[in-house]
């Protein structure tokens, strides 16, 4: 006789994404089913399935199996929505990739749901946000990178960031850097702050295989 898996739901804390849907579609697929997902911010621009991911993770939000940070990405994106920039002005801004690929309409469907979205995410002796915290203030900072890994005292337990891209999971005291560099063609990877797995696949693109279908519907019917 089987009993079923009494165990308490864990987490993941998924790196950044960067419009990498076919690799997040093969890393959710690995998970499992029953715990709960943090997408640590940046799922939008650079890759080539920028709506799609958006879809995939926006759904997951519906269902109440995932949560998605606000990452430096989003919050750019939606600055440059409220100063009615052109995508063909400042090439240099970061909202560049997911205006060509979505258009300027159906980003402005998006706007209100990036804007909304949550800096922090809290466990018990953890928590996930996309870059840090700022060592002045100790609230999230979406841009914060060599200043709070030189001055992060252990007051919130291991703190889990995406943003800084590198070959693999690193980690520097108790501060986890998910980022591992997808969209580049490194991997999307997954960290359980609780075990201290990870799970991992490639970002480049698979070809061959069908990919696992995992949304459920358009999430843009839920913005619109």
């Amino acid at each position: 006789m089987t009993f079923p898996d009494q165990r308490p739901p864990r987490h993941w804390v998924i790196g950044d994404v960067h419009g990498c849907a076919d690799a997040l579609q093969w890393l959710v697929a690995q998970l499992p089913p029953g715990d709960r997902l943090v997408f640590c911010g940046d799922v939008i621009n650079r890759g080539s399935g920028i709506e799609a991911a958006m879809e995939l993770v926006w759904d997951l939000v519906r269902r109440g199996r995932a949560v998605w940070l606000k990452g430096n990405h989003e919050r750019d994106l939606v600055a440059r929505l409220d100063h009615g920039l052109a995508p063909t002005s400042h090439l240099d801004l970061n909202g560049n990739d997911t205006f060509r690929q979505l258009g300027a309409a159906r980003c402005r469907l998006w706007r209100d749901r990036l804007d909304q979205l949550p800096l922090a995410y809290w466990g018990q002796g953890w928590v996930a946000t996309h870059a840090g915290f700022d060592p002045r203030t100790w609230q999230p900072d979406l841009n914060v990178r060599l200043a709070f890994w030189q001055a992060y005292d252990n007051r919130f337990g291991e703190v889990i960031v995406g943003h800084t891209p590198g070959p693999g999971l690193r980690r520097l005291g108790s501060i986890v850097l998910l980022d591992t560099g997808a969209c580049y063609g490194g991997d999307l990877t997954a960290y359980c702050p609780e075990t201290q797995e990870t799970r991992q696949v490639s970002g480049r693109p698979v070809t061959g295989r069908h990919l696992p279908a995992l949304v459920h519907g358009s999430a843009l019917s839920c913005v619109l």
